[in-house]
């Protein structure tokens, strides 16, 4: 814990250090302020289980019939110089925007090599968009139709393999949905100029891939969190068993 000297008054929360290190992590610095005793420590779990756990995010699994039948994850493609593991974990890296309402889309890469391929040749439905269009794919090292479809799905947390697919010749992808990268807090005390420890204040730190940014996830995780209490009761407190009532 630290120690500062901070005015008492009506809670708040702002971002007080947003900042963008590359195309993939987007960082940002809260401040809530002020909370009683305790209090910080109670929403600054609740904050971070909502924002490692319930949060959805959007990723790209192959999809469709593979131009060869691919025995197992690592089996070579003629004239591509990375393995199905390789692109399958290539695909992952890429960060995509997606409606939340959105349910499952179909997009596919039609290239022609000898090149690279990146996300940026993914060709994608209009409502979603590419956070890190430089994100390497592949590397095609003859002249070949290198045409794959791919699945934008959205999701949350990790989704196991279908082993199903398996069975039938596709390689039997994982996918993982978590744009959270990093989720944290600590906890400080305000101070009275007497001396006396009055509040609390719990700095969140949170840093995603940016298909939500920092602002966005921490107003979604709250959300979130503020919506467990929904089945409780707001206007009617009183509670009727076999003709008696119960306050």
């Amino acid at each position: 814990m630290g120690d500062t000297q901070l005015p008492a008054g009506p809670a708040y929360w702002r971002c007080i250090e947003p900042k963008v290190d590359n195309e993939r992590s987007y960082y940002g610095r809260f401040i809530i302020s002020p909370l009683k005793i305790g209090q910080a420590n109670t929403l600054g779990i609740a904050m971070r289980r909502a924002l490692l756990g319930e949060l959805e995010g959007a990723c790209t699994t192959p999809a469709g019939s593979p131009p060869e039948r691919i025995n197992h994850e690592y089996t070579a493609i003629a004239g591509v110089r990375e393995s199905v593991h390789d692109i399958s974990m290539n695909l992952k890296e890429i960060a995509l925007k997606t409606n939340p309402s959105s349910a499952a889309q179909e997009a596919h890469i039609p290239i022609v090599g000898p090149r690279k391929v990146t996300a940026q040749d993914i060709v994608l439905p209009p409502s979603v968009g590419t956070m890190n269009p430089a994100q390497h794919i592949a590397t095609i090292t003859r002249k070949i139709h290198f045409s794959t479809g791919l699945r934008v799905d959205r999701g949350c947390g990790f989704r196991k393999r279908n082993m199903i697919e398996y069975q039938k010749g596709s390689p039997p992808p994982d996918a993982v949905s978590m744009p959270i990268r990093h989720a944290n807090y600590s906890i400080h005390r305000l101070g009275s100029h007497g001396g006396g420890i009055m509040k609390e204040m719990p700095p969140p730190e949170v840093r995603t891939d940016g298909s939500p940014t920092p602002r966005e996830a921490t107003y979604e995780a709250s959300r979130h969190s503020a919506n467990l209490f929904s089945p409780f009761p707001h206007n009617n407190i009183h509670e009727h068993i076999d003709g008696r009532k119960y306050a």
